[in-house]
Order: C-alpha cells, then structure tokens, then sequence
C-alpha cells in the first residue's frame, strides 16, 4: 500500500524522518516484522512495545509508529509520533486490509455469559442454512472448521482484521464475533462494521478492571453505539428483556431492537421449559406464532441462548421453520454443561462458568433430574477479581458437596484464592484442593452410583495457567481416567 495513503488516516502525528513510498505490512510484534513493514508500539500490561524497536527494524520495520520521540537513525527509518499508538493500530489496520467488515455480515455477541454458546449456535446454524461463516472468540478463531489459537475472548486490533480479511478472502459472507469488555474499552474492534449486536446478560465479573457494574455496563453498550447512525442500512440490536441493563442499551443505538428471553414479554419467548438430562424441551413464542423445540443444549441458560440466536437470523429474513430445523441439530457446545460420555455409573458434566451467576445457572440445570448427590466442583483464577470469590461459593453451597479449587492460579498461592472462596460456603460439606488435577480425582474418589459431578470453570480448555507457563490440562480427561479405576469392577450402564 502507497504509505502517504495508509497514513492518511491518522489525523494528528509527527513525522521524524524520510517516509518509504510503500509499506507491505503492519506488526505489534516485534517478531514478526517483515521488511519494508510498520511496526507500531503497544503499551500492554507486561510488555512495552517501545522497548523492541530496535529488533523490530533489525527485522526490516521501516516505519515505527510511536507514543514518543525515539533515539533513531533517520536516514535508516522514520518514526511516526502520536498520542495513542492503541487508536492508531485500528485505525491503521482498517486502512490496510481494506475495511473487510464492510462486505460481511457482522454479528458482536457481548455480555458476561453464553458469549462463546450463543455465538457457536448462530456460526453452527448459519452454516446449516449454507451461509459460509467465520467465528471468532474464547475457542479461537474458527475458519471453515480449521481453528486458530487466540491470545484474548477479542483479539487485538490488527488480528482482528486480518482475521476479518482471512474470512471474507475465504469465501465467508458472515462473521460471528465474541465481544468482550476489554475488547471494547481497549479499541479492539475499531474499524469492525456490526450489523447485529447482541447483549445476553450481566452480572458480577472483571471489576478487577472496570471497578464498578456500572462501568462494567457502559463497556458493553459500546458495541450498540458503535452500530453507527445510518438507518438506512440493515442493523439490528437484540436484547434480554429479563436483564435489567437491556433498557440502557436500548438508549445507545436508532437501530430496530429486538427482545428475548423468559420472565419479561419479549419478541421471542421461552414459555413451558422442560430440563432433561440430555436435552431440553420448550415452546417458543415468536413474531409469527408458538412452536414447540427439543434441542440438545442443556439448560434455562441454554434456552436464553438459543432465543438469542434464533432473533438474530430471524433479522435476516430466515423463516422460524428454517431456524428451528438448525435449533435442533445443534451439538452441545464444547465446554458449556457439556455432559461427558462413558459408562461410569454417574454423570460428569463440563462447564466454564465461572461467575455467581453462571454457577448458579449450572446448578439450576442439573436439579430437575438430580436423584442421588450433587458435587460441585469450583475453581477461580489467580491475580484477578477477587471480590466474586465469596458469591461463586456461595451460588456453589447449593450443590451436596463442594470441591473448591483454581482454574488457573497464576501467581497467586492457592491458599489465598482457596481462603477468599471459602469465605462464602454456607455449609460444611466441602473440601479445599489448590491443584485442580487433585481436585478432579477427589471428586471422583468420594463419587457413588448415581451422584452428578459439574466440574466448572475451565470449561473446554484444555490447560492451566501456572505461574506464566500454560500446563496440559482437562477435567474431563482425569475425570474419565480416574473414574475408570474407581468404577473398574461395577457393570456398565445399559
């Protein structure tokens, strides 16, 4: 791209240096710059991109894009100086591939949880309704069944347009994106063109970062403003009629918004749900009359879910017919109440919840079939939130037994993450294990015939982070391996 173009975009910047007529690509990373590119300094929370620029142009970066006035040879490269180098990589990268999400059909899902369900429901039916779809999020990046690891739920700027590129070059004509509050507040998605925006709830999480819900709220109602103003294009907005925020983001955006959920009268609504313990029965009250649905997905949860994306196709003139025909093939999602096949003489269930809420919503799910006990299993992560602690285990202490653990402890001891859960237990019947693969065979070990175990947190993750160094890690895989020696000697269920 001719360079005066691309920096065109950028309003307010000093130029220190003689500027190349062209530029073949951008990085943050300082490893992988390629010659004759742009490398632009990120201020992130461990590394300061300012401090690799001299790998970065011994790499062939012939442009640095910068927060500050750097000690540089200018007759090797120049240097751009700008207030935000955060704004610039969006704005930049937009620029640079083209505005891809132009030509795409966008859909942002935000909101604490049922992020990464709703937006696996609505990639998986849109595929069967034969429109190409791309998913990016907490899994990864999602391209034609081929997924790429992510370092965040909403990737940087520059990877989340490349990723937009990749898709639309791929042939896809639909993007389905996790939005994340970090996301937002940090820039993320500058240049990203929504078409839909879809909110599922909020409840208590990240105030590590945002400090207050109401910061918390106002991060997600970015994605609606973010819709922009011309109302003659085709966008839409799609709520939970049963969160209380729903009518503060109805104020953030003049596009159409349509409603979900249960309790309140919504555009779409679940009404007689039936919990099972392989799948779940309801009636759905839509624009165009009440149909009866049978999914796999588990769960009130995943009926908010399933509403939730259900609205969003019906945006995109899809009949409720056609919509409910996807609904009911869909698979159980990865890592979200997702119950584990063996033949062990109990039912192991795999959830990532990891809020208050989410934990009680996993619990809430399994009750209607539960005969023998209830063991539940939960971790927190290290170094982050600390004040949900006590109301996870709180939600947990419903469960028969309670195995409090980490999901991923970081930095922090175990005995600081066990001591702030243990706070909120409203009985004794529970067990304070730090190594999670130990708190998982545990759960196995006190298990009887008969007895559901949810283990939560981790979800379909399949590390942990320790220290800064990602182990191999995956509850159903110690489950099934210690159930298998527990149970050696029980006959197998029919």
């Amino acid at each position: 791209m001719q360079t005066s173009e691309l920096f065109s975009c950028l309003p307010a910047k000093e130029i220190h240096g003689i500027l190349p007529k062209e530029v073949f690509d951008i990085a943050v990373d300082s490893r992988s710059v390629q010659p004759e590119s742009v490398f632009i300094c990120i201020k992130g929370y461990t590394v300061d991109g300012h401090d690799y620029v001299f790998q970065a142009i011994e790499s062939g970066a012939r442009i640095i894009v910068s927060e500050k006035h750097l000690d540089l040879d200018y007759n090797r490269v120049a240097c751009i100086v700008v207030a935000d180098t955060t704004r610039a990589i969006g704005l930049l990268a937009s620029k640079f591939y083209g505005y891809p999400s132009r030509d795409m059909k966008m859909i942002g899902v935000t909101g604490t949880n049922g992020k990464t369900s709703v937006s696996g429901i609505l990639h998986n039916m849109l595929q069967g309704l034969n429109v190409k779809s791309a998913l990016t999020g907490t899994i990864g990046f999602n391209l034609n069944g081929l997924i790429f690891d992510s370092a965040n739920t909403t990737s940087d700027a520059l990877s989340t347009q490349l990723m937009i590129q990749r898709a639309k070059n791929e042939g896809c004509t639909a993007m389905v994106m996790e939005v994340s509050s970090h996301g937002l507040v940090l820039g993320r998605l500058t240049g990203v063109d929504f078409d839909i925006a879809i909110f599922t709830n909020l409840t208590h999480d990240h105030l590590d970062f945002h400090g207050t819900m109401e910061n918390y709220g106002q991060s997600k109602g970015l994605l609606f403003s973010q819709l922009g103003q011309d109302l003659e294009r085709h966008k839409h907005a799609i709520v939970n009629a049963d969160d209380s925020w729903s009518d503060r983001l109805k104020e953030m955006t003049g596009y159409p918004v349509w409603t979900y959920g249960i309790n309140e009268v919504a555009h779409f609504q679940g009404q007689n749900i039936q919990l099972k313990s392989n799948c779940t029965q309801f009636e759905m009250k839509t624009p165009e009359g009440v149909f009866p649905v049978r999914m796999n997905l588990l769960g009130e949860f995943n009926v908010y879910n399933a509403l939730a994306a259900s609205a969003a196709l019906y945006t995109q003139g899809f009949s409720i017919p056609q919509i409910l025909q996807q609904l009911e093939k869909i698979p159980p999602i990865k890592g979200r109440m997702e119950r584990l096949e063996s033949e062990l003489p109990i039912s192991i269930y795999i959830d990532y919840a990891h809020t208050p809420d989410a934990i009680e919503k996993a619990i809430s799910s399994v009750l209607p079939f539960k005969t023998n006990r209830l063991i539940f299993l939960v971790g927190t992560g290290g170094n982050r939130d600390r004040s949900k602690r006590p109301a996870m285990a709180l939600k947990a202490s419903v469960a028969d037994y309670v195995i409090l653990t980490t999901d991923d402890p970081r930095d922090e001891p175990y005995e600081s993450i066990l001591s702030d859960l243990e706070k909120g237990m409203l009985h004794e019947n529970f067990a304070l294990i730090g190594d999670r693969g130990m708190a998982v065979k545990h759960a196995i070990a006190i298990a009887e015939p008969g007895d559901i175990i949810i283990f939560a947190g981790k979800g379909h993750e399949d590390y942990q982070i320790i220290g800064h160094t990602k182990f191999p890690h995956s509850d159903g895989n110690i489950a099934l391996s210690a159930g298998k020696l527990k149970f050696h000697d029980l006959p197998s269920r029919s």
